[in-house]
Order: C-alpha cells, then structure tokens, then sequence
C-alpha cells in the first residue's frame, strides 16, 4: 500500500499484509496522527459528520426495546460539557474523576470528558468495595459518577460507601437511567432515589450529572486547557500481585494512536454492537474511542451488555434490526453464540467478529464460525499496551491459530530473558520467548510504582508475560502465558488474593493457585495446597471455610485440592505450571469419562507448540475426543504415548 494514499479517518482497513505495515510505516507514527490527545481527536471525528448516528442505546435485550440514538454533534457537545462539568467542581489536568457505571451513553460522556478535564479512572462496579475504595484512595479521585438506586441499590450503596471512606471524593455525579424508561416509571425511580442513602461526609456534595452537563457550554472547553501528548488521560485497574489491582496508567498519545491506527487496519463506518463494559479498556477503546475514529455507529445492548437481560437469547434478532457489521467478545460469548439458533434471523449484514482478552480454543471458533457464517478475527492485546497489540487484518489473510499482525508503528519482539526478567537477546525466527512490545501504545507505567518491578525487558520494551514465536509473515502465535493471572472469562484474577484467604486458615501451611480449563469462562480458579504437620483437614471443609475468606466471588475456587508437597521450582518457588498441567489433566480425564471414552491422557509441554495434551485411545474413538478436548484452547497430539 503507498503510504501516501493515507488519511486518517477515510482510509480504515488498508492493513492487510506484513508488506503493508512496512510501507505504511516509511513515514514516521508522527505525521499520520492529525492531534496527540483524546479530546480533539473526538472533536474532529465528529466534525467529521455530524449528523450521522455515533451511539444507540436499548436498556433492554427485547427484539423490540425502544432505541435511543446519539449523533456525532451531540456526542462532541455532551463529552465537552461533561468535562466542563468536571472543571467546575474542581477537576484539572492530574486529577482523577472516577467511574463507577454500567454501559450508558453518559458513560461515554463521562469517559471522554473526564480524560478532557483531567484524568478518567472508570472502575468495574462489581468488585468489592474495599478494592473500588482501595482504586479511589490510589488515585486520588476528587470526583464520582455513579448510577442513582433502582430497584436494586446495591450498586448505589456501593458509591455511597466510597464516598464515605475515601477523604479525596468531594462530589458524587449521579447518573439516572429514568430517560432511557417509560415515564410511569420515571416516578418511582425518583421515590428510590428519595429514600436511598446518602453519604454522611457532609462536604461531598451531590450533583445530578444531566443537570449539570445541561448548565455548561457545549462548543469550548471552559478551561482553555491544552492536553499534551504525555498527559495521562486514563486509568485502568488490572490483575495485581499483591491481591489489590494495579492501575496502569495511559497517556492521551497511547490511545490517540491505538485509536488511529486501528482505523488503518479495521474496516471504517460499521454498525457495530457493544456487550463489553466500558471500565474494561476493550470497551472503552474498540467500541469508543477508536470506533468514533472511524465514523462508526455503536448500538450499546444495555447497561449490563452481553449480561443484560434478552440480550443473549435476542442476539441474532438484535444483528438483524440494527443491520449490525461487527462485534468483540471474548471466546465465553462465542461458545454461547455457537449453540444459539438464528430463527430465522436475517444476519447478512454481519461481517465480521473479533476475539480477544483470553485464549481463543479453535474448536470454538469452528463451530461459531459454521453457525454465522462469518469468519471469527483473533487479536491480541492488553491493558498497558492501550488495548491492541495485533489483529489478525479483516481486509486481509485471517490465520487460524494465530493473533495476527502487528499494529502498524507497534513493534513485537520476541525474548530470551534472564533470572530476572531482563531480555538477554531476541529469538530466532519461530523459536519460543517472551513476547516483547515497543511503540508509542505502551504504557508509562503503573500508578504504584512497586508495581514497576521487572516490567521492562529494555528501555520502552515491555515485557507482556506472555510466551509465543513470530512467523515468516509475521503473524504472531502464543503459546502460553507466562504471568500468574487467572481470567475467567475475560475477567482478570489474581492468584495471590486466593493463596492469601487460603493461607488464613490455621491448618494450611502453603497454598497455589492457577487456573484450570473450562469450555464456558476460559479459566476457572482452582486451589493446591498443603497442610501443618499433625493436621488432617478435609478439602471440602476447606472449601466451605474459605468461602467466608474470598473477598472476590469470582475468585473462589472451584476445587481445593490437598497435596501431600507442593511441587517446585529448582529455586523454591511454586511450580505453577505444573499444577495448571495438572488441572488441566483432571478436567480432561474427568470429561472423558463422563463421555464414555476409554482413554490416557497427559498434558505436558513442548517447545513448539506450548502445552500439548497427549492422548493415548482407539483410533475410532479419536473423532469424539477432537470434538470434545477441541473446545480448549490445548494443541491435541495423537502420536506419542499418554
């Protein structure tokens, strides 16, 4: 592709070969980028076309639920008058204002307009509220938004709760749904609301944010700030290793260029359907900032997305009303979408579906690609690399069992590393290492800084905790993941939040935990551990004991099994890689049990190929096996013995 045939914004999915990347890439990453910050961005894609629809919004998965459409010029002024909104109150450039929302068109406002006042922290509003204060407190945030009480006011308990304990928080947005609902039951949102608590801090005050977004001007930023390309725009929380998340911080460049040169790779004006949460930076990102880019329309499936109710059920009928061309998931959405009949559903406008956040097992994609009759795009990617590091390219070769090209101006590298996490040298082509990224994406770091320690291979290289090799063409294969987290269905666990509940019970003297395979989360957490001298407890009293440790629902485990040693490293540390081969193990046996099939299995490592299970059964009986051990996301190997 002639580089010079480039314009940001009008040249969306031009990416289709390596070759590609390297012509587009003989100018530098600067002159392709018409501005370095989030908020101008937005302004000239809206300028753009201004009457053209930016956002829908359906509170319900009903085939039929009203619609409430957004064009691009009042996006451009709700985002501006958001930030107003937050200056007013305080906010400026380093502050943070957080955001404690499900999926609205104000979440967008509030994203957007926080990142132009000062900096966004949105927060998923389903953790625990030791770990939404324990963000706050780290951040600093003088300002939050969150949802006023309905029926269910937990939510709302929770914001009260920050509110209360974090000294930082000065005033408490309050966004109601009671627009996006039928006027009879407006009324009895506002008798909830009457009757809900309220922060008994008297200096946080409390602000109706439509109200206050309706008193600000909505052509200029009252600030006359001037965003830089280093200011930070962003903070997204993350799996940590102390048992509290990081927060990695982004810079208005990082998503000002992820945004852009997604628009080189990805088709442009699409109808694209939202599930996935805007605290999450997939959300933010693919179907926010970088989908405004390129001019497309977001259908947002209600404030709880893919969770929402109807929404699953309806999905195909949803693709067929609002003519939709794309949509991201993470492979739980698709494993769902694969069994869902279409009833007649008219899907012909759909073209594409991308996958990311957790491993993507090729018997999934199989059998989503036959039910839709589209092709499934892998990409690869992660929060301190502003959410995209490779895509496999829609307008050129999609190759199964990879995640693609790289960004364009993103470098991949791939690492030997030393004792420390230090890269010592890059890898032979197609030989296994540590995968490395380096571009303008890439994070300045995290908000903590023990949180620093051994992130960087190099200088601006870093180290992503994930193990993978490089093709001739450039296309990038994992192999495994050489970082600890669970994630269970695209969302991040850390092992050590679950060691540490365990390791509170009085007869546990270690304790490990990793994620086990599962064909509808990805990961479910699992737990080894080992108990004092002269104890003798059972697992399943452990289990019950545990469950009143767990500060995180999603982190209990499954299983707790009692070993007799912990397996280790040659240094001493726990070997958790065996331990995720041998859950892994005892899923597959059980499953093939169940099933009938007479069979050994072992799953080992390979240098190839990453973690391989090893079957041993009747030829005849290879077919069943590949149908069921396919749906993980483990290479099958049939030729050695078990």
């Amino acid at each position: 592709m002639p580089d010079s045939t480039y314009s940001p914004g009008t040249c969306s999915g031009a990416i289709q070969t390596q070759a590609d990347i390297d012509a587009f890439e003989r100018t530098p990453w600067q002159d392709k980028l018409p501005v370095q910050n989030t908020y101008e961005l937005l302004c000239r894609a809206c300028d753009r076309h201004p009457d053209r629809t930016a956002l829908r919004f359906i509170m319900t998965g009903d085939a039929d639920a009203p619609a409430f459409a957004v064009d691009y010029a009042t996006l451009k002024a709700r985002v501006t008058q958001a930030a107003n909104a937050f200056h007013r109150v305080g906010v400026t450039a380093g502050a943070a204002v957080t955001l404690l929302l499900p999926n609205l068109p104000q979440t967008h406002y509030a994203l957007l307009g926080a990142q132009a006042a000062g900096i966004a922290s949105p927060i998923n509003p389903m953790l625990e509220v030791d770990h939404i204060a324990a963000i706050v407190d780290e951040t600093g945030a003088q300002a939050l938004v969150a949802c006023a009480p309905a029926a269910d006011s937990a939510l709302w308990d929770k914001a009260v709760a920050v509110a209360d304990r974090c000294p930082s928080v000065r005033t408490l947005f309050v966004v109601s749904v009671a627009p996006y609902l039928p006027s009879a039951e407006r009324a009895r949102l506002d008798a909830i609301f009457d009757a809900a608590p309220r922060p008994r801090r008297p200096e946080v005050k409390i602000v109706d944010f439509d109200h206050a977004l309706a008193g600000e001007p909505s052509d200029t930023l009252v600030s006359q700030r001037r965003i830089v390309a280093t200011d930070i725009c962003s903070y997204f929380h993350t799996g940590g290793t102390t048992g509290l998340p990081k927060v990695a911080t982004h810079s208005h460049l990082n998503e000002a260029f992820v945004a852009t040169m997604l628009d080189a790779m990805m088709p442009s004006s699409n109808t694209i359907l939202c599930g996935l949460p805007l605290f999450h930076v997939n959300g933010a990102m693919v179907t926010g900032l970088a989908a405004f880019w390129g001019g497309s329309e977001v259908v947002m499936l209600t404030p709880a997305g893919y969770r929402g109710p109807g929404v699953m059920p309806n999905f195909w009928k949803l693709v067929e009303r609002f003519r939709a061309t794309s949509f991201s998931g993470v492979p739980t959405i698709y494993a769902a979408l694969a069994d869902l009949p279409r009833d007649g559903a008219d899907i012909g406008s759909l073209r594409f579906a991308f996958c990311g956040a957790a491993p993507l097992p090729a018997e999934v994609a199989r059998r989503f690609e036959a039910a839709a009759g589209i092709p499934l795009y892998e990409g690869y990617g992660l929060t301190e690399g502003a959410c995209v590091s490779t895509l496999n390219p829609p307008m050129g070769e999609r190759r199964l069992g990879t995640v693609g090209l790289r960004l364009p101006h993103q470098a991949i590298g791939i690492w030997k590393v030393d004792g420390t996490g230090h890269a010592t040298e890059q890898c032979a082509p197609g030989e296994n290492g540590v995968v490395g990224i380096h571009g303008p994406n890439v994070f300045p770091g995290y908000l903590r800084e023990s949180d620093n320690h051994a992130i960087w291979l190099n200088p601006g290289w870093l180290n992503t905790g994930d193990l993978g090799h490089l093709d001739s063409d450039g296309y990038l294969h994992l192999t495994g993941r050489a970082k600890e987290l669970i994630i269970r269905g695209g969302h991040n666990i850390d092992p050590a939040m679950i060691e540490d509940a365990l390791l509170q019970h009085p007869d546990v003297a270690m304790a490990a935990a990793v994620g086990q395979p599962d064909a509808h989360t990805g990961e479910l957490p699992v737990a080894y551990v080992t108990l004092k001298p002269g104890c003798t407890l059972a697992a399943a009293e452990l289990l019950v004991a545990t469950r009143n440790l767990m500060p995180e629902r999603a982190a209990m485990p499954v299983r707790i099994d009692i070993l007799k040693e912990m397996p280790l490293t040659p240094i001493g540390k726990v070997a958790r890689a065996e331990l995720r081969m041998r859950a892994a193990e005892q899923v597959f046996r059980e499953l093939l049990t169940q099933a009938g099939i007479a069979a050994r299995v072992r799953v080992g490592p390979d240098l190839q190929r990453g973690t391989v299970a090893f079957v041993q059964c009747a030829a005849v009986e290879e077919a069943r096996v590949q149908d069921l051990l396919g749906r993980f996301p483990f290479p099958l190997d049939f030729s050695r013995p078990a």
